[in-house]
């Protein structure tokens, strides 16, 4: 499992690749490995198994297991599960370019909410922009700060 910095550093790369079909799936690897980053930060195992078909969906659901507020990128795994249906299923098709920086902007999002939920355990209560995420602790919009 790569570290969290080197998963958003490959999504980022992988959004011009020239081969879509290999770059789609490797988005959704990193997908799982996010997941996997919260679901070992829980002192759990990854599970190997697969829910329709994709680990990404499994994974998702073991770490939904007892933190309802986990469900909020649930849509977010299943929309990466459908660009990469799309792209695999349709290479030569004149959107693929655009469906490939697709996926890889809702991968970007399922890492975002992941690294979030990993720094503030309360995100995902209301929206994944929860506020005690982007203020520190003295009070000061870390959003700001950061461009968001």
């Amino acid at each position: 499992m790569r570290p969290l910095d080197a998963i958003e550093a490959r999504i980022e790369a992988l959004a011009a690749s020239p081969d879509a079909a290999a770059a789609a799936a490797e988005l959704l690897t990193l997908g799982e490995e996010v997941l996997e980053h919260w679901i070992c930060a829980k002192d759990e195992a990854p599970t190997q198994a697969k829910k329709e078909g994709f680990r990404l969906l499994a994974l998702h659901r073991q770490g939904a297991k007892d933190v309802p507020s986990f469900n909020a990128c649930r849509e977010t795994c299943r929309e990466l599960v459908y660009h990469h249906n799309l792209i695999i299923m349709q290479p030569g098709h004149p959107e693929t370019a655009k469906r490939l920086r697709m996926a890889g902007l809702v991968a970007n999002h399922l890492y975002l909410f992941v690294r979030g939920k990993l720094e503030e355990s309360q995100l995902g209560e209301f929206c994944c922009s929860s506020k005690p995420v982007r203020s520190d602790a003295a009070g000061d919009n870390i959003g700001e700060q950061r461009g968001i």
